[in-house]
């Protein structure tokens, strides 16, 4: 009794400390992080900074989003999901480290508060609103009920805290973003201070690129002297010949004649009554339905459809039929087809509009709506006589007047078959003809109705055949395939010149990486990339593939090592470059000294102008984008002339005939405010960029994947 006794006194203490564990296991993250000491198991996927992040965890963090995310994602994106969030996190904890930024538990309920997974209703009370108690009972029921859904939420857990201490970082690196007055005025001016220009423009073009010539050495120091600009990840070239698996003409012909002998009657002898049965053909049957789950691959379709619900190209046909007619065989859709005509209603499909006035208390009635049904009644008939008198405006009435959704088309309800509508609805559409109108009381309230069009409907029985390739165009694929593949490993000859004797195509792929996961032309082909990039492979080996649909055989013809592109891959860029360079060196050569008159003159070219250019809208009309010309004439004074410019186009040569100052504001700091939420805006892009650049990834992802 003693120790009952002490208990009794102690409740709120003891009340106390269960709530305080019981919060412990619900922000469990908080302090049983994996991130904190252990060793990891097994091999690594990445080393960041000389962080290790363990493979085995890798994995399970994809499988976990492959349950969230489904079949339609592939192992590769989730793969990349996975590790673009890794690499984030590493790299961001160092700063969170560094920073000493921590989450405590109520700022993790905070955060919950304010997010997406504030909206699950396991969260939420009777009102759909998170409730923080709710919130930690369920996630406590998990654990104790559902140790799977348990486990799922620690790793959500995480990504919460982590989202979290990423918002408290990236808001205090924003707290040090601003912009002066100063910056603001000069931000105001380079938008609206105008300038008016006189230009010669001598263009690029002038100078052909055959006088041009560049040779591999200079393409070299080219690159040596901008190898930033070059830098190259490993990758391979490809080309392969792709045998797709399917049907032949002899397929095609054959599932054609099979169709074709399914419409008339057979004989067709009786073991069990020793006697001949004929066997009604799909012209003659008396049960469609039957007749169709037997020799079929789509079933009996007992819906009445429209014209526009028939296939496109032969909806006329079909339309036409009479009862009982059939149209086939016809190819549809990679099927042959043969289709009976078993029905017809004619105007079996309506369509109408409606203005809707409804009341308090009707079926479906807006809440907001506040007017009796003696209400609604007196301002549907004034509303009748209005219309009548003015039927072409049938569709504002509507938008102004009705409470049923389809008042923003108009009133507009479509087309509709018999007995989709309300009954009384349905009786008037149906009763009456194109162009009639009235008034009709539904539950729903009181209509004003406009028969606007009537069509035929058709019950359409069709007997179809897929055209598949059969067993017989498999094996020969198969055989046409491992020939080929053989005779490119045995023969001397080229790839391509073996596939052109047998009249194959072939197609290259040019610079896969070691993480490409689809091929163009052959979709999703991880196995191919893999053996592209296995060190065992070597430029002109070949292998044949199964792929879906086929096979495919493919040559390694190209293997680029990490480090700078050489003068052959990097040609295509550099060329047009150091092209530049020469005919601006040379067009400026030729025009030193000279007036724009003169310019103009010595090179057949015209003096333009340019009014109301300003260095934020920097393109000059018959020239294109100029910032660095735009940027000198705001420079310059009115009345003076520049030296040869270089341009993105050409060798400018400017003069300013008028410049028009910006109207003095009495305060920046609305430009200034502006520059500042822009940059606080780029702040989470441009830091994690800047972080992840400046970080020592090692990606071993190929390896596993």
């Amino acid at each position: 009794m003693a120790v009952l006794e002490n208990i009794r006194k102690r409740t709120t203490v003891l009340i106390l400390i269960i709530g305080l564990a019981l919060f412990a296991f619900v922000i469990s993250g908080v302090f049983t992080s994996s991130n904190f000491g252990g060793e990891k198991v097994g091999s690594s996927v990445a080393e960041i900074n000389g962080n290790e992040i363990s493979i085995d965890e890798f994995r399970q963090k994809v499988e976990t989003i492959s349950r969230r995310t489904g079949p339609t994602t592939s192992s590769m994106q989730l793969v990349n999901q996975v590790w673009e969030r890794e690499v984030r996190g590493s790299i961001l904890s160092e700063q969170f480290d560094d920073l000493g930024i921590g989450i405590e538990q109520d700022q993790i309920v905070d955060f919950i508060k304010t997010s997406g997974y504030a909206q699950n209703p396991a969260f939420q009370n009777e009102n759909g609103v998170f409730d923080p108690n709710i919130f930690k009972r369920t996630v406590a029921d998990w654990k104790t009920n559902n140790p799977a859904q348990y486990d799922v939420w620690l790793q959500t857990e995480q990504e919460i805290i982590q989202l979290a201490k990423e918002q408290t970082y990236f808001n205090l690196v924003k707290a040090g973003v601003g912009a002066t007055l100063k910056e603001g005025e000069l931000d105001y001016r380079l938008a609206n201070e105008k300038m008016d220009i006189k230009y010669v423009r001598v263009p690029f073009t002038s100078v052909a690129d055959t006088t041009i010539t560049v040779t591999k050495s200079e393409i070299s120091a080219y690159i040596k002297e901008h190898k930033e600009e070059f830098k190259q990840d490993p990758a391979r070239d490809i080309q392969f010949v792709y045998f797709e698996e399917k049907p032949s003409n002899t397929d095609d012909a054959s599932v054609k004649e099979t169709i074709t002998k399914l419409l008339d009657d057979t004989i067709e002898y009786n073991s069990q009554t020793d006697q001949n049965d004929t066997l009604q053909g799909f012209r003659n049957t008396t049960d469609v339905s039957a007749f169709l789950d037997r020799n079929s691959d789509t079933k009996f379709d007992t819906i009445y459809k429209a014209r526009k619900n028939l296939s496109a190209a032969v909806a006329d046909t079909l339309m036409a039929l009479k009862s009982g007619e059939i149209y086939g065989p016809y190819k549809d859709g990679g099927s042959y087809k043969v289709s009976k005509m078993v029905g017809r209603r004619a105007n079996g499909s309506v369509k109408s509009s409606h203005i809707l006035i409804t009341y308090k208390g009707a079926t479906r009635a807006n809440p907001q709506i506040t007017r009796t049904k003696e209400e609604a009644e007196t301002k549907a008939n004034e509303l009748f006589k209005q219309v009548k008198n003015n039927v072409d405006g049938f569709a504002e009435y509507a938008k102004d007047n009705s409470d049923g959704p389809s008042a923003q088309q108009g009133g507009d309800l479509g087309y509709f078959q018999q007995g989709r509508l309300a009954e009384e609805f349905d009786t008037f559409i149906f009763s009456n003809p194109i162009g009639a109108i009235d008034l009709v009381e539904t539950d729903f309230g009181y209509h004003i109705i406009r028969i606007v069009d009537k069509e035929d409907v058709v019950q359409i029985a069709t007997l179809s055949r897929e055209v598949v390739p059969s067993e017989e165009t498999v094996n020969t694929l198969f055989t046409d395939a491992t020939k080929f593949e053989m005779n490119t490993i045995d023969d001397e000859t080229s790839f391509s010149d073996i596939a052109k004797k047998s009249e194959y195509v072939v197609r290259p792929v040019n610079k896969i990486k070691a993480l490409d996961e689809n091929l163009p032309g052959l979709s999703a082909q991880r196995n191919i990339v893999q053996w592209a990039f296995n060190d065992d492979t070597e430029v002109g080996d070949i292998k044949r593939f199964n792929i879906n649909n086929g096979y495919a055989v493919v040559q390694l013809t190209g293997s680029y090592k990490e480090g700078v592109m050489s003068p052959e891959d990097a040609s295509v860029t550099v060329l047009p470059r150091i092209r530049k360079e020469r005919k601006a060196a040379q067009i400026i050569a030729a025009n030193k000294g000279k007036s724009l008159e003169d310019i103009a003159k010595d090179n057949g070219i015209t003096v333009s102008t340019a009014s109301a250019l300003t260095v934020k809208s920097p393109t000059i009309p018959g020239a294109g984008n100029e910032p660095v010309v735009v940027g000198i004439a705001y420079g310059m004074e009115e009345n003076e002339t520049s030296g040869l410019i270089e341009g993105n186009s050409g060798i400018f040569k400017i003069e300013i005939t008028k410049r028009t100052p910006a109207t003095e504001l009495n305060n920046y700091s609305t430009y200034a405010n502006t520059l500042k939420n822009n940059a606080a805006n780029r702040v989470n892009s441009a830091v994690y960029k800047a972080l992840k650049e400046a970080a020592d990834i090692e990606d071993k992802r190929a390896t596993f994947y």
